[in-house]
Order: C-alpha cells, then structure tokens, then sequence
C-alpha cells in the first residue's frame, strides 16, 4: 500500500486504501477498521490525496506538501488533537507550520481534517513521500525540456479555419421565402 492508493470518499470519514474500480463504483478498505466495502458511484465521489491541493497566498501546494512539514517539525512542535481543540488553536498550529496557507479560503474544518488525516497516516506508516517528489521533479524537467518543441510545432502547423454556418438571406421586401422541400416517399410496389 503505497500513498497514492489512498483516497477520500465523501461522506464517509476516514482515508481508504482504493483495491479495485468498477464502471459503478469503487471497492475500498478503511483504513482505521480495515473493512473493505464497496462504494456506489451514484452516491458517493473518490479523491485520491495525491490529486487535492491545499489554497495559499502564493501558488497552491499538494497535500503531501502539508503532511511532509507536519511531519518535519514534528519533533519541535507537538501535533495537537483536532477533534478535542479549540478553532483558535488548530489555526495557531498550521500558522506554525505552514504560514502561507490562505485563512480565508482554508476552513478550521478542513484543518481538522488534515490532522485526522495526518494521524491515520502516521499510524499505517504512509507519511513517505520521497517518490512523490521525484515525480513532480520528473515532471518539471521533462515539461522544460519538451517546451522548445512544442513552440516549433505550433509555428510549422497553419491556424485551422473555422467552417462558419451559411446564413440565411432575408427576403426582399414583398418576396416570399422559398418553401421548405420536404422528400416524396417512395411508393412501394406491391
């Protein structure tokens, strides 16, 4: 079980480890109680953690970003339990460790979710994300390098030209518009 097999399911709490999709659903396995289940597409929306970002004053960072701090100053500053604490204290706690989040746009709530988050990580030892940042390295560097290419292919390529509908003539004052031909049918032979 790695980190970006995790996701969050709206309207259920917790984080599940995603086992399989189905064109109706997915199957899940909570991670806190290890049962598996199957989730109905109709009902209920998968996201994977890696995929959500978090608002900041500058540009939006990942999740992993966030945990990977919490995790870093763990040792200096203390994680605080986000059902038992107060709003003025949660809001402290990320300040602390992330002082660019957006406190307009990042709710209390959403802060407590992440420290619940946080901890179930923590306890099925999935706070690694080494991998994750030599992907978006990866990804970096091959989207720099692809660049000069793609701007040489735009240049060669013509614009295409966009078919406009035919418009309808108005008709001359006192003419008639043409009446509408409909097909004759064909009759059949007996």
């Amino acid at each position: 079980m790695e980190y970006r097999e995790i996701v969050a399911v709206t309207g259920l709490g917790g984080l599940f480890h995603l086992l399989a999709t189905k064109s109706d659903g997915a199957i899940v396995r909570n991670l806190a109680d290890k049962s598996t289940k199957f989730i109905s597409a109709r009902l209920h929306n998968v996201t994977p953690l890696e995929s959500i970002e978090v608002y900041t004053t500058g540009d939006n960072v990942r999740l992993h970003e966030v945990f990977q701090k919490m995790k870093d100053q763990e040792n200096t500053i203390k994680i605080i339990d986000g059902k038992n604490a107060d709003n003025n204290a949660v809001k402290g706690y990320f300040k602390s460790i992330f002082p660019e989040f957006d406190e307009e746009r990042v709710y209390v709530s959403d802060m407590k979710k992440m420290l619940k988050w946080y901890e179930i990580l923590k306890s099925n030892d999935l706070l690694n994300f080494e991998y994750q940042q030599a992907a978006e390295e990866e990804v970096v560097t091959t989207t720099t390098a692809a660049e000069p290419a793609v701007e040489a292919t735009a240049e060669e390529k013509p614009a295409k030209k966009s078919r406009a509908k035919k418009a309808a003539e108005p008709a001359a004052e006192g003419e008639e518009k043409p009446a509408k031909k409909t097909a004759r049918k064909k009759k059949t032979e007996e």
